[in-house]
């Protein structure tokens, strides 16, 4: 199982210093399952400093193709991989509906990625618009087959991330029913053996009831990473305490 808190554009670099020692009076070894953050660029090297050699994983919340060149506000790999991240996220939906990312582009990220050896959380999911057309399973296997394609992939190197837009940030997640269909179509395109994760909504309320299902290996937690506490009990609610 994995566990990811994305923090999003929240945190300044001395808050998230402040966040990432609060985490690590929590969360101690022996963990039970996968955890990593994602701060801000900015804050990566401040809150490496902090978790190195502790139990939790760094990660970035995006990443460029390309090594280097004119690429003007883009991070490269390079840099991320010297400051000890990990794991990347790529094709949120924030960067897809926000910052119309799309999935060729999406394509060449997670090659890039992989090719360096970063980890990549690979992010799907539909709109509201999408799902009220009966549209998901579409939609959802296009963002796999495009984003995806032509890519060494292997369940060491990739997690996928099922999102539904319409539950990121909006405090409906999807019920444990809705996400367990979709978590077991995605396994049923790429294969039983890639870890696929829940992120929309995700609360110590409803954690429970989400990683019960069958096909729910973890979460990308947004709002509830930014407490320590809350992003605990979460972690809790995954191993059964």
């Amino acid at each position: 199982m994995f566990l990811g808190g994305n923090w999003k554009m929240n945190l300044t670099p001395s808050e998230s210093e402040v966040l990432a020692k609060e985490l690590l009076d929590f969360f101690r070894e022996p963990l039970k399952v996968k955890v990593c953050v994602f701060p801000e660029f900015t804050a990566l090297e401040r809150v490496s400093k902090i978790l190195k050699s502790s139990p939790i994983y760094l990660g970035a919340q995006n990443v460029a193709y390309e090594d280097k060149g004119a690429f003007t506000g883009e991070v490269s790999p390079n840099s991320l991989i010297e400051l000890g991240v990990e794991y990347v996220i790529i094709g949120h939906s924030e960067r897809r509906h926000l910052f119309k990312e799309d999935n060729k582009l999406l394509n060449k990220k997670v090659s890039k990625a992989l090719d360096k050896n970063l980890k990549v959380i690979y992010c799907v999911g539909e709109t509201l618009e999408e799902r009220e057309k009966g549209d998901t399973f579409k939609v959802i296997q296009t963002q796999l087959e495009e984003g995806l394609k032509d890519v060494p992939l292997s369940s060491e190197n990739l997690i996928i991330a099922y999102e539904p837009v319409w539950a990121i940030g909006t405090g409906r997640a999807a019920t444990p029913e809705i996400a367990q269909e979709v978590h077991a179509f995605i396994k049923k395109v790429l294969g039983n053996n890639f870890l696929v994760i829940y992120g929309g909504s995700v609360k110590p309320s409803n954690a429970k009831s989400l990683i019960a299902q069958k096909d729910i290996d973890g979460f990308l937690v947004g709002g509830a990473s930014l407490k320590a506490k809350d992003f605990f009990d979460i972690y809790k609610a995954m191993v059964g305490e």
